[in-house]
């Protein structure tokens, strides 16, 4: 049977700050999409609210826009999947092999708390599918727990953007929290690269998640090999 990824994505389009926008980190989308699609995998995207899922400015210019980035803004049918995501409620946990949480600063602010996307999250992972993320996605399983009332994340070996990264990245003083701290603080063994913004995947089980946009694809390419 055909695999089927359902991905989630933000609906925030500001920072705290409202004339300073942020969204989605699109090649966190592409590229994981990308690895995806030629497997024949099935697709589809949700985020908190259903909608529109704006999209992070620096993410569409160089040198973040590659030839995947590009491809998906030319293409008005993939651009229209992000302009009509789906709604937590309507959708059918049973039908996805397994969720992927996609990054870009905004889902600081709305994964966290989405009692829809944790509902999604345990039904997928309780029923032995995989739960991932990529950079700033591992904010969607802070708060994650299973039926037996435990954290998803408590004793498990995880990555996404580090502190360090946002220092580096100039928008650390922009951070709601820190991310990789809050991490730790629900009990998660957090791991990172030796060198800021490169590549890295951490798999523990059935859980996978990797520390920037540059690991996408590989985080894409672990989740492809488990299933």
């Amino acid at each position: 049977m055909t695999k089927r990824i359902l991905h989630v994505v933000s609906n925030v389009a500001n920072y705290e700050d409202q004339s300073d926008p942020t969204g989605l980190w699109l090649s966190e989308l592409t590229h994981a999409w990308e690895v995806f699609e030629a497997k024949g995998y099935a697709q589809r995207i949700v985020s908190p609210a259903g909608g529109v899922s704006p999209l992070e400015p620096r993410s569409l210019k160089w040198p973040f826009a590659d030839a995947s980035v590009k491809a998906w803004l030319a293409d008005k049918n993939r651009h229209a999947l992000l302009s009509n995501t789906a709604r937590p409620s309507e959708i059918d946990s049973s039908e996805f092999d397994a969720i992927y949480f996609t990054g870009g600063h905004a889902v600081m602010w709305d994964f966290p708390d989405s009692a829809g996307l944790q509902k999604i999250t345990r039904e997928i992972y309780e029923r032995g599918g995989i739960v991932s993320s990529v950079c700033h996605g591992y904010c969607g399983l802070l708060n994650t727990r299973l039926s037996d009332g435990s954290s998803l994340v408590a004793g498990r070996r995880v990555t996404g953007f580090s502190w360090n990264e946002e220092v580096l990245a100039g928008v650390a003083k922009k951070m709601p929290y820190n991310a990789e701290e809050e991490m730790k603080r629900r009990g998660a063994l957090y791991e990172k690269a030796l060198l800021p913004f490169v590549s890295k995947v951490v798999v523990d089980g059935r859980l996978v998640t990797g520390q920037n946009p540059n690991s996408a694809k590989a985080t894409a390419a672990k989740i492809a090999s488990l299933l």
